[in-house]
């Protein structure tokens, strides 16, 4: 046999002549899709900060050793010293700069990467994600990315004439451009790097600046790219304090930092929202406090104790809330699973959702957590409760006399 104030709250939200009441349903569809909405915003927050890191670390160094002064001249005998330690899978001198490409009346002006040829496999993977052609950086050749490809409508096999800065750093001495080949071309699925970068050999890029020998930085990669802190720690101590280590999240640490706060103010934006269709509820109580005024009236003069009329109204709010969080969970991790379909269908419409040329990946990235889902069912039931209040202390309080005078 059912506690009272349970078989009560069942009772209220089980209409007398229907089989479910049409202003509950509506308030559970209200708490359903607050829910559903902020999970779904949540995880695909959650996405973008996963994904972002997973593609800049898919390109760019966990470590960087670099020379405040300005080039590293022993870069080799540098890198010797960081590879024999433990937890470190590879090292590379690099040369960056800015250049212009030209090919057939085309132009476009990416940072040239210089790597060492023999070690450039060690420090990236891009070798892993060739679209087309082999990833070889020996010789006067260079691997460029499927976006800068397309813009300057390039192919494997193709000779590009590359513009050196020096240039517009020296006008009194003319530069001839290098023309080099490009073996392959690379897609990462994100744009700041398939149309902002070529690769190509570090004797080449070195001849493009000036630069004699050496490199103006070393990329490392380690074991684990999440201890940063440990490994940069033990990099310094090999290098010594001539050079400056930096770690990923270093160099981009105002990109994370504003995936960070964006997912916190949409998290609390989207609050607001479930905590108005949680107020769904608090209308549905009051309703059924006013339809059941004399029926309260006489339990309390039957001296049922406040606290079981107060309990029995709360856990009817609680039971619309419980159902709409679930639900809402539910709808949310759907969406989420067919999100690729329904983004698919919008784009059969014309409806562009998530174009790569402005968001800068191939797709909408979604991922979620077991903390997420906790923290969205704790500040729903939270709320749930606040906004129960006002009309379960109604209910619970009201005296029998003024029941049956009303009634």
């Amino acid at each position: 046999m059912l506690p009272f104030p349970l078989f009560l709250a069942f009772k209220y939200l089980k209409p007398k002549r229907s089989f479910l009441s049409v202003v509950t349903l509506f308030s559970v569809l209200g708490v359903l899709l607050g829910v559903a909405i902020l999970v779904i915003v949540l995880a695909v927050m959650t996405g973008f900060d996963n994904m972002w890191r997973t593609k800049i670390l898919s390109f760019k160094p966990h470590l960087t050793v670099v020379d405040p002064l300005g080039a590293i001249d022993d870069s080799e005998s540098v890198c010797r010293q960081i590879e024999g330690l433990d937890g470190i899978k590879g090292v590379a001198g690099s040369v960056e700069l800015r250049v212009m490409l030209q090919y057939e009346g085309r132009v476009a002006t990416p940072v040239l990467l210089g790597v060492d040829a023999d070690r450039a496999a060690s420090v990236s993977q891009i070798p892993t994600n060739m679209q087309s052609g082999t990833f070889d950086l020996d010789g006067d050749v260079m691997v460029i990315g499927s976006d800068l490809a397309g813009q300057l409508g390039v192919r494997v096999g193709d000779r590009v004439l590359v513009y050196s800065p020096r240039s517009a750093m020296d006008q009194e001495t003319l530069y001839l451009p290098e023309e080099l080949t490009v073996t392959g071309i690379f897609d990462l699925g994100m744009r700041d790097f398939d149309g902002g970068f070529v690769l190509t050999d570090i004797g080449v890029a070195r001849d493009m600046i000036g630069l004699e020998q050496g490199a103006y930085s070393i990329y490392v990669m380690t074991e684990d790219a999440f201890q940063f802190g440990r490994f940069s720690d033990l990099v310094q101590a090999a290098v010594g304090p001539r050079y400056a280590v930096r770690s990923w999240q270093e160099v981009d640490r105002m990109l994370f930092d504003a995936l960070a706060h964006e997912k916190t103010m949409m998290f609390v934006l989207l609050a607001f929202i479930t905590i108005v269709a949680i107020f769904c509820v608090t209308v549905t109580l009051i309703v059924i406090v006013v339809q059941k005024t004399s029926e309260i009236g006489l339990l309390k003069a039957l001296g049922v104790p406040t606290w079981k009329i107060l309990l029995a109204f709360l856990i009817h709010g609680w039971v619309q809330c419980l159902a709409g969080t679930l639900a809402g969970l539910g709808t949310g991790l759907l969406v989420l699973k067919n999100l690729r379909r329904i983004v698919g269908l919008l784009a059969s419409f014309n409806v562009s959702v998530f174009p790569k040329e402005i968001y800068g990946l191939a797709e909408i990235p979604w991922e979620i957590t077991a903390g997420d889902l906790i923290q969205v069912g704790v500040l729903v039931m939270v709320a749930c409760t606040g906004s129960c209040i006002i009309p379960v202390l109604r209910a619970a309080f009201l005296q029998p006399v003024e029941a049956f005078r009303q009634e």
